[in-house]
C-alpha cells in the first residue's frame, strides 16, 4: 500500500483476535499497513512471532497469549488495551471441530462454543460499550458461509457461525445511529491451519487445497468492508453461489451436500 494509505489509521488502535496465523494475522497486517497500532491476541505461542512481524510495519504492537474461550482471557485482553480508545475491533478468533457430533468430546464441543460465541460476544460487549460512549468505532466479526448450512459432521461449528452471522446483523441494526459500524466477513474454506486443528484433513473440504481461498485476499475483502461500513462480505464467486443455493434448497439436501464435503474419509473421493 502507498504512503497515503498509511495515514488512515495513524494514531488509532485496532484489536485483532485469532491473530497468530491465517485470516486473523492477515487482518492485522491490513491494519498495520494503514498505520493502526495493534493489540493482538490468540491462544497460541505463535502470537509472539506475529507481534514481531507486525511491528516491522512501524506501528506499536502488543500481543497477548490467552484463551478467549474464557471470560478471564477476554478480560486479560481488555486490560491490555490499558484504557486507550479502540477504533477497530476485528473479532476473528474461532475454532472448528470435525467428525460426528456424538463422537466428539464434549469438552471440545464446549470450547468451540465458548470461543466462537461466548468469548466473541463478551469482547464485543466490553469494547462495543466503549465505542458507543465515544460515538465512533468499527467492528468486524469473522462469520462464515458455514452459518447458512446445516453442517453435517461439523454441526457445532456451523451452528456457532450461524449465531455469529445473525448476531452481527442484529448488532449492526442496534448501533446504526451511534457512529459505530458492524460488518461481518463470511469466508468459505480458506488455506489456513483451520482444518488441521479441527481434525478434518481426511475430509473432502479439508484435503482440497486447490479449492481454498487465499487468507490474504479474504482478509483484504473483510478489512475493506469494515472500512466502508458495509454490512457483510462473502468472498469468492463459488462461495456466493453456495450461499445462494442454501436459500432455495431444502435443509436436508444442503445437509447431505455438506456431508459429502465434511464426513471423515471423504478426502480425494469427489
Amino acid at each position: 500500500m502507498g504512503s497515503q494509505d498509511n495515514q488512515d489509521g495513524r494514531g488509532k488502535l485496532a484489536v485483532v483476535t485469532g491473530a497468530s496465523s491465517g485470516i486473523g494475522l492477515e487482518l492485522a497486517k491490513c491494519c498495520a499497513q494503514r498505520g493502526y497500532d495493534l493489540v493482538i491476541a490468540a491462544d497460541e505461542p505463535e502470537i509472539e512471532d506475529a507481534e514481531a512481524a507486525l511491528a516491522s510495519y512501524g506501528v506499536n504492537v502488543k500481543s497477548i497469549e490467552t484463551d478467549l474461550a474464557d471470560l478471564e482471557g477476554v478480560d486479560e485482553l481488555y486490560d491490555a488495551i490499558d484504557g486507550r480508545p479502540v477504533d477497530a475491533l476485528l473479532a476473528n478468533a474461532g475454532h472448528g471441530l470435525g467428525r460426528a457430533f456424538l463422537d466428539q468430546d464434549f469438552d471440545d464441543i464446549r470450547h468451540v462454543i465458548d470461543t466462537n460465541i461466548t468469548g466473541t460476544i463478551y469482547l464485543a460487549h466490553r469494547i462495543g460499550r466503549d465505542m458507543q460512549a465515544q460515538g465512533s468505532g468499527r467492528i468486524l466479526f469473522t462469520g462464515s458461509i458455514a452459518g447458512f448450512m446445516p453442517g453435517s459432521f461439523q454441526a457445532v461449528y456451523n451452528g456457532t457461525k450461524a449465531f455469529v452471522d445473525s448476531f452481527a446483523a442484529a448488532l449492526r441494526n442496534e448501533l446504526k445511529d451511534t457512529g459505530v459500524t458492524v460488518s461481518c466477513l463470511m469466508p468459505g474454506a480458506t488455506d489456513t491451519n483451520f482444518f488441521e486443528r479441527a481434525d478434518m484433513l481426511d475430509t473432502d473440504v479439508g484435503a482440497d487445497d486447490d479449492a481454498k481461498s487465499d487468507p490474504a485476499e479474504v482478509a483484504k475483502a473483510g478489512f475493506e468492508a469494515m472500512m466502508k461500513g458495509e454490512d457483510h462480505v462473502i468472498v469468492g464467486f463459488k462461495n456466493k453461489m453456495q450461499v445462494a443455493a442454501t436459500r432455495v434448497l431444502p435443509d436436508d439436501m444442503v445437509a447431505e451436500q455438506h456431508r459429502k464435503m465434511a464426513e471423515p474419509g471423504t478426502a480425494n473421493k469427489h
